[in-house]
């Protein structure tokens, strides 16, 4: 039961951060650091916090129509 437990639990959290890894352009194999219980998640948060994102750099060749504008 215990282990069927954490299986249920290790689903329900990598499936979201595998999502997010890959929205920003990550590789989503990033998210498997979360498994490392307290560094591994601090270590995450740092990467997508403070690294560059790959998604972030390809939309900075759009045209300028395509921007929102803020009454700038």
């Amino acid at each position: 039961m215990e282990v069927l437990l954490s299986v249920v639990s290790l689903v329900i959290v990598m499936i979201p951060l595998w999502r997010i890894t890959r929205r920003t352009g990550r590789d989503p194999w990033l998210s498997l650091l979360n498994l490392v219980p307290v560094v591994g998640s601090i270590a995450f948060a740092a990467i997508l916090a403070y690294g560059r994102w790959p998604a972030e750099s390809a939309r900075v060749g759009r045209r300028e129509t395509d921007a929102v504008d803020f009454g700038r």
